[in-house]
């Protein structure tokens, strides 16, 4: 069976999931190349999903311990395929109360949850073209940040879920259903 993009997401138990990534001191060729991969591969995975969309990517979610994400430009048009690059992300400020909505992870198969993630961050990081980047993101922006930043840290969404009565799954029409727990 021939390997597709989306293949190469790794997914949990892989040890690789819970490393923290390395810094990227030069931005060259294999930079670019490993920014591109991670779109197809994004891209591929959602292709595949009928009720999801792959909002973003980190590098670590290919096997690869760099600190490289990708997030989608405009998450309200499954249709538009275009995506930030962002080298060594890194929050500098959190700002408000840390609300609680529904999370999934590429890397986290078909399991959902509720997580508290802050309203609005700072994000400071570099672009693809080795340029400096100050983000200031709200919303679903800020929350995606600080879910791909966490994957660069070593930490999954689920390590937020206190409570395992906010786990979910999706059914077959795309709807949230409780996660049975496991004894």
């Amino acid at each position: 069976m021939k390997q597709t993009p989306k293949d190469l997401i790794i997914k949990l138990p892989d040890p690789r999931l819970r490393k923290p990534s390395r810094k990227i001191s030069h931005i060259d060729h294999s930079t670019k190349e490993l920014a591109d991969l991670m779109v197809e591969a994004t891209l591929d995975w959602e292709a595949s999903r009928k009720h999801e969309f792959g909002a973003a990517l980190a590098a670590v979610q290919l096997g690869k311990l760099y600190r490289v994400i990708i997030i989608r430009r405009n998450f309200e048009d499954k249709e538009a395929k275009d995506f930030k690059v962002l080298i060594n992300p890194e929050i500098v400020k959190y700002e408000g109360e840390p609300v609680e909505a529904m999370e999934g992870c590429l890397s986290v198969k078909d399991l959902y949850g509720s997580v508290p993630r802050y309203p609005k961050v700072k994000v400071k990081g570099t672009d693809i073209n080795g340029k400096p980047v100050r983000i200031t993101a709200t919303g679903f922006l800020a929350r995606v940040m600080q879910h791909e930043i966490d994957h660069t840290n070593g930490k999954l969404f689920i390590d937020r879920v206190k409570d395992p009565s906010k786990l979910y799954r999706l059914d077959a029409k795309g709807e949230f259903i409780h996660q049975p727990e496991t004894t």
